[in-house]
C-alpha cells in the first residue's frame, strides 16, 4: 500500500487559555458544563498503520508535511489519542494528556478516498510532555497545571516550576462539576470544561 500523505499544520505549542472566574462569590451559580473531556473517538478500535489516515493508535512523522507511518519506524514522532472530524472548538475535547492538535485538511490524490477534514489529538512518543500536568502546555487545562492572569477574564498556562515566560500565580488542584464544590479555601475557579469543568485553584 502507497504511503498516505495530507497537508497538515501543526498547531503551535501554546499555553491552553482558560475562562478566569472572580471567587468573590463562593456560592454562585453552578458552572455549565462542557462537552465530556476526551470523548469517543469516531472509530474506538484500533486501525493500524495504513487502515484510515492517522486514526486512533497510528502515529505520524516529523515536519510541514505530516504522513503517517508505522510506530516501530525512526520516523514516528507521535502518537494519536483520538480523532475528530470538523474543527476543535465544535468538537469533543482532546483528551487531558494531549501534547498538541493536527489539523488534518481534506484532500487525497485522485482516484483514493478523500481524507476526511479535521483533527487529530497527539501525545509526542518522547519526553518533553507538554500536555503532562504543570509543564505549561497542551491544548487544555487539567489538574496539576498552573496560570497566571493573561488579561481580564482570563488566564494561561505556565510552567509550575517557573520555568515558564511568566511565573505561575495558581495551581489548579482540583475538578468539580461546580462552584460550590470548590474547597473554601479555593483563590480562582478556572474553566476546564469536560464533565468536571470547574477548577478550584490556589495561589502559589
Amino acid at each position: 500500500m502507497d504511503e498516505r500523505h495530507v497537508s497538515a499544520v501543526w498547531r503551535a505549542l501554546l499555553p491552553a487559555v482558560a475562562v478566569l472566574f472572580l471567587t468573590a462569590c463562593q456560592q454562585a451559580a453552578d458552572g455549565a458544563s462542557g462537552p465530556a473531556a476526551g470523548g469517543p473517538p469516531e472509530s474506538t478500535a484500533s486501525t493500524g498503520y495504513g487502515v484510515v489516515f492517522l486514526g486512533p493508535a497510528d502515529c505520524s512523522s516529523r515536519g510541514g508535511v505530516v504522513r503517517e507511518v508505522s510506530c516501530g519506524s525512526e520516523k514516528a514522532a507521535a502518537r494519536v489519542l483520538a480523532r475528530h472530524t470538523g474543527a476543535p472548538s465544535d468538537g469533543p475535547a482532546c483528551p487531558p494528556l494531549t501534547d498538541f492538535v493536527l489539523h488534518i485538511s481534506g484532500s487525497g490524490p485522485p482516484g483514493r478516498e478523500a481524507v476526511p477534514s479535521g483533527y487529530a489529538c497527539m501525545r509526542t512518543l518522547e519526553s518533553p510532555h507538554p500536555g503532562d500536568p504543570g509543564q505549561g502546555g497542551g491544548p487544555r487545562t487539567i489538574v496539576g497545571d498552573c496560570v497566571y492572569g493573561s488579561r481580564e477574564g482570563e488566564v494561561r498556562e505556565t510552567a509550575c516550576d517557573g520555568s515558564g515566560k511568566r511565573p505561575p500565580a495558581f495551581e489548579v488542584r482540583s475538578a468539580v462539576p461546580r462552584r460550590a464544590l470548590c474547597p473554601e479555601t479555593t483563590d480562582l475557579f478556572v474553566h476546564l470544561g469536560g464533565d468536571r469543568p470547574v477548577g478550584c485553584a490556589h495561589r502559589v
